[in-house]
C-alpha cells in the first residue's frame, strides 16, 4: 500500500477521534454548566445575602445621594434631608429611640429641624414625633420683627409634622378611644389632594399620596437629589404589612409598586439612577422595586386563581402561594408572619 493510500485511510479514523474528543469535551462542559446552574438555582432561593444592620439600640447613618441620608436602626428607616434651610425628616422611628435619632441627625446637620413627614401612622414610623418635633423650629410665616399681627397659626417653636389627612385621623383616635400617639406628636399640616409640594434646601420635595398598606400612605420624592422615601409600601426584610381596617389591600400594594416604578428612573443597564429608601432594609434601586412588584403580582394572581377555584383560606395557606419567596421574605414568628400576609391578601382579594 502506498504512503498516499495509508494517509487517506487514516484520515477518517483521525477525524472520528477528533469528533469523539470534541463531543466528550462538550458533554463535560454541559455537565459542568448544568451543575453550576443547579447550584445557582439553589442559591437563588435565598436570592439576597443576609442583611446586617446596626446592633440593637444603635443607629447606622448612611449617605444616600445629594442632600439625603438615611438613619437605620431606630424602628423604621428615617430619611434625612439637610441643607442651608435646615433639616427635614421622613418618619421618626420608635419613641424609645428619639434621643439617639436626634444625636444622629445632629451629626449630619446642626441647622434647625423644620419639617417631619409621616408616611404612615404606625408607631415604628411616628413614635418619635413628639420628642423630635419639640427640638425643631417651624419656618415663620412672617419676619421676626413683624408687629402688626400674629406670626401665623403654627407654633414656630417646634417642627411642623406633615401627613395625609387619614393618618392624622387615626393618630388622633376616634372619640372615646385612646390615641396611640400623644397630641404633641399629631400632624399639624395635613393634605387631602394627590400631592403636596415644598421647596426646601434648594430642591423640590414632592409628597405623593399613594394608598398601599393603608389608605393614607405617602411617598416623598427629593427631585434634585433623585431619592424617593416610601415607608412601609416597600419592606425589603419581609412581606408588606397590609392593614385591612385602615383601607389597605393586596391590589393597592401592586398599584403602589407600579406607581413607584413610574417614579424611579434607572441609570444605564438598570444600575444606579433614582435611589429608594424603603421602610425596612437596605437602600434600593429600580431593579429591586421591579423584583418586589413582580413578587407581589405573582402572589396576587395565584391567590386570585385559588379563590376562583373555591378554596378556603386554610386551603390557600396550605397551597403556599408565597413558596418561591419565603426564604427571603417569610417569617414564622413575630408581629407579621407569612401566614398573616397570606390571610390579609386573601381577604382583600375575596371581597
Amino acid at each position: 500500500m502506498s504512503h498516499l493510500q495509508r494517509t487517506s485511510s487514516a484520515a477518517p479514523r483521525l477525524t472520528l477521534v477528533w469528533i469523539s474528543a470534541i463531543v466528550c469535551l462538550g458533554f463535560s462542559g454541559f455537565a459542568e454548566q448544568v451543575s453550576t446552574q443547579a447550584t445557582q438555582n439553589r442559591t437563588s432561593r435565598i436570592w439576597a445575602p443576609k442583611l446586617t444592620g446596626p446592633a440593637p439600640g444603635e443607629i447606622q447613618i448612611l449617605p444616600v445621594q445629594g442632600n439625603v441620608h438615611v438613619l437605620i436602626g431606630a424602628g423604621a428607616n428615617i430619611t434625612v434631608q439637610a441643607g442651608d434651610d435646615g433639616v427635614l425628616l421622613v418618619d421618626t422611628g420608635l419613641a424609645a429611640m428619639s434621643a439617639k435619632v436626634i444625636a444622629a441627625m445632629r451629626t449630619i446637620s446642626t441647622r434647625p429641624l423644620r419639617y417631619i413627614i409621616n408616611t404612615t401612622e404606625r408607631l415604628d414610623h411616628t413614635g418619635g414625633n413628639a420628642a423630635i418635633a419639640d427640638i425643631g423650629e417651624t419656618i415663620p410665616f412672617r419676619e421676626p420683627n413683624y408687629t402688626a399681627g400674629p406670626q401665623g397659626a403654627l407654633d414656630v417653636g417646634r417642627a411642623s409634622i406633615i401627613s395625609y389627612y387619614t393618618v392624622f385621623h387615626r393618630m388622633g383616635a376616634p372619640t372615646g378611644k385612646t390615641a396611640p400617639v400623644p397630641e404633641a406628636g399629631w400632624p399639624d399640616n395635613t393634605y387631602s389632594i394627590p400631592q403636596k409640594r415644598l421647596y426646601f434646601n434648594d430642591e423640590p420635595v414632592v409628597i405623593m399620596h399613594q394608598p398601599a398598606n393603608t389608605d393614607g400612605n405617602s411617598m416623598v420624592l427629593f427631585r434634585k437629589s433623585d431619592v424617593v422615601s416610601v415607608g412601609d409600601m416597600l419592606d425589603l426584610t419581609g412581606y408588606p404589612v397590609i392593614d385591612l381596617e385602615a383601607g389597605g389591600s393586596m391590589p393597592l400594594m401592586v398599584e403602589a409598586m407600579n406607581r413607584l416604578i413610574d417614579v424611579v428612573v434607572p441609570e444605564a443597564n438598570a444600575a444606579g439612577g433614582t435611589k429608594v429608601v424603603p421602610g425596612y432594609g437596605r437602600i434600593a434601586d429600580h431593579a429591586e422595586v421591579v423584583y418586589y412588584r413582580d413578587m407581589l403580582t405573582i402572589i396576587r394572581d395565584r391567590i386570585q386563581d385559588l379563590i376562583k377555584k373555591g378554596m378556603t383560606l386554610e386551603q390557600v395557606k396550605a397551597a403556599r402561594p408565597t413558596r418561591d419567596w419565603d426564604a427571603r421574605y417569610g417569617k414564622e414568628t413575630g408581629a407579621w408572619t407569612t401566614s398573616m400576609f397570606v390571610e390579609a391578601a386573601y381577604r382583600s382579594l375575596a371581597k
